[in-house]
């Protein structure tokens, strides 16, 4: 698996944290901002029931390198789209 293209989703139901640790530059900003939730000696190592859904999204808009992002799960679901579709040979 290509470190590069990684990408690792953490969610709490009402969002999901989507990490990117090929982009991560390491600043350190998240674990301080966030150490209960962001904990790099865990595994997982981000535990996303130890912060409120607007103390997660605030935190990982302060990503530097944009290597943690979010998304709203009921925006996701309304992505998907359903098709019926039937093969004829």
């Amino acid at each position: 698996m290509n470190k590069e293209t990684l990408t690792k989703k953490y969610t709490n139901g009402t969002i999901t944290i989507v990490w990117k640790p090929g982009v991560c530059i390491h600043s350190g900003i998240c674990v301080r901002g966030l150490p209960q939730v962001f904990n790099t000696s865990l595994k997982p190592w981000i535990n996303m029931q130890q912060a409120t859904t607007e103390q997660l999204i605030a935190q990982v808009n302060q990503c530097p390198s944009g290597a943690l992002s979010f998304y709203h799960n009921d925006e996701q679901d309304d992505l998907t789209i359903q098709v019926d579709a039937e093969t004829k040979l």
